[in-house]
């Protein structure tokens, strides 16, 4: 079996992905394949940190437009993304894969509350960590959750997981004729607007040195075959 290239990553799925072809909610049979994805790289030794974003709950953005108090709406979102954090606990755990939910908002009942040092204890243990409700504060997306935790859990890595092979200077789905970077610098991703990732969580990026890799998650294997160090999707480096 191959080596892993990284040794601990940090994982950031959509909500859309747990939707499936609805688009709402979560689909079952998508949450079992997500869990094989990160079965298989578990497998490999590798230590899998997890940030979902709520889309495909509720998205707070949007309700803020339509007139909620955007700290309500931003709240309701990472509510959302425990529920997701939930479902793919679930999913693993019936996958054999020893999981923990950790969550910035404190609910005792059902996630263990977000401290560093415990959620690098479980990564440790071969435990895939799920860190849940964000940052805990509004204003913050789930992208800059993503990267916030992979610096503070030594990920080696952000793996964001998305539904188009990378990142294009066009919308593919608007425009087939849309072409693919393979390589990008943080100062690219700012100048030029694309859409990786909001700009706190690029910053904050290049502040650290923390390579991004923008793949296609429905591609069977694609998520192993990222953690190995082939040639997938966009990376985003200095």
């Amino acid at each position: 079996m191959t080596e892993a290239r990284y040794k601990r990553v940090l994982l950031k799925l959509s909500g859309e992905s747990l939707a499936g072809e609805a688009r709402f909610g979560i689909d079952p049979d998508r949450l079992r394949i997500v869990a094989g994805e990160i079965r298989d790289v578990v497998g490999l030794g590798v230590g899998v940190g997890i940030v979902i974003g709520g889309g495909n709950i509720f998205r707070g953005f949007q309700a803020n437009a339509d007139g909620m108090d955007r700290v309500t709406a931003d709240h309701m979102g990472m509510l959302a993304t425990v529920i997701n954090a939930l479902a793919l606990q679930d999913t693993l755990e019936r996958a054999g894969i020893l999981t923990r939910v950790l969550s910035a908002i404190k609910m005792d009942q059902v996630a263990e509350p977000y401290i560093r040092r415990r959620a690098v204890r479980h990564l440790e243990k071969g435990r895939v960590v799920i860190l849940a409700a964000g940052t805990g504060n509004p204003y913050f997306t789930t992208d800059t959750a993503a990267v916030l935790r992979g610096i503070e859990i030594g990920a080696e890595v952000i793996v964001k997981g998305t539904q188009v092979d990378g990142v294009y200077d066009a919308d593919p789905k608007k425009h087939p004729a849309a072409s693919r970077f393979q390589r990008l610098s943080y100062l690219d991703v700012l100048n030029r607007g694309l859409k990786v990732m909001d700009s706190t969580a690029i910053s904050l990026c290049m502040d650290n040195r923390l390579p991004i890799v923008v793949f296609n998650v429905g591609v069977p294997g694609n998520f192993l075959r990222v953690v190995k160090g082939e040639k997938v999707g966009t990376i985003v480096e200095e």
